[in-house]
């Protein structure tokens, strides 16, 4: 699938079910916020939310103090709709539509978080440019936390195929440039009453 036909994919998903309508919408990130605030003091960190579209983590964010958000998404509409939503509140918040392989970073991060984008890279040229990013755009020291489908989750998800990990087995993808801290085991609720088993791996960069 071209980068064009990736942004009208996910554009037409916002626009025909809405941000509460998605597969993946949560009202309260909790998860991901927990880990988070285990690698690094909120207010003092700076945060990458890769494929963050109109995801409420950066709400939580902003409430709890961050200032240095950047949001990533290959859809400008759930970009708007996350704006929209925040109104001058996100005026302080990077926001970049672009698709993380194809993006360089211009500068670096505490923690880089990203759920459920990675395990949509089925090819292995794709992963490997999101791993280059990955790399460049991480401070050492500084953390990644992905989530993707867990070995039991969905083999789909909005009409793609999906790749599902372990956290050894997306560490070991990784590379030795980061090690796994942590582990842990979600299940999903969607809007619309099904369950996704989900794995989010936290992977600390090393020093050197």
């Amino acid at each position: 699938m071209s980068d064009e036909d990736r942004r009208t994919h996910w554009d037409n998903a916002y626009a025909s079910k809405g941000e509460a309508g998605v597969s993946w919408f949560e009202d309260a990130p909790l998860v991901s916020f927990d880990l988070i605030r285990q690698c690094v003091a909120i207010a003092d960190a700076s945060l990458i939310d890769i494929g963050g579209g109109a995801s409420r983590l950066v709400d939580k964010l902003l409430g709890e103090g961050m200032r240095a958000i950047t949001v990533l998404d290959l859809s400008p509409a759930a970009l708007s709709a996350a704006k929209a939503r925040l109104g001058t509140r996100g005026d302080d918040v990077e926001w970049i539509a672009a698709d993380v392989t194809e993006w360089r970073p211009t500068r670096s991060y505490d923690v880089w978080h990203d759920r459920a984008a990675f395990h949509f890279l089925t090819e292995p040229d794709d992963r490997a440019a999101y791993i280059d990013r990955l790399h460049a755009a991480v401070k050492p020291g500084g953390h990644a936390i992905i989530a993707t489908f867990a070995l039991d989750g969905p083999e789909r998800c909005s009409g793609l195929p999906v790749m599902r990990y372990d956290p050894a087995t997306l560490a070991g993808l990784i590379g030795p440039s980061f090690r796994l801290v942590e582990e842990r085991r979600h299940i999903h609720a969607t809007p619309s009453g099904s369950t996704q088993a989900f794995q989010f791996s936290v992977l600390q960069r090393v020093t050197r």
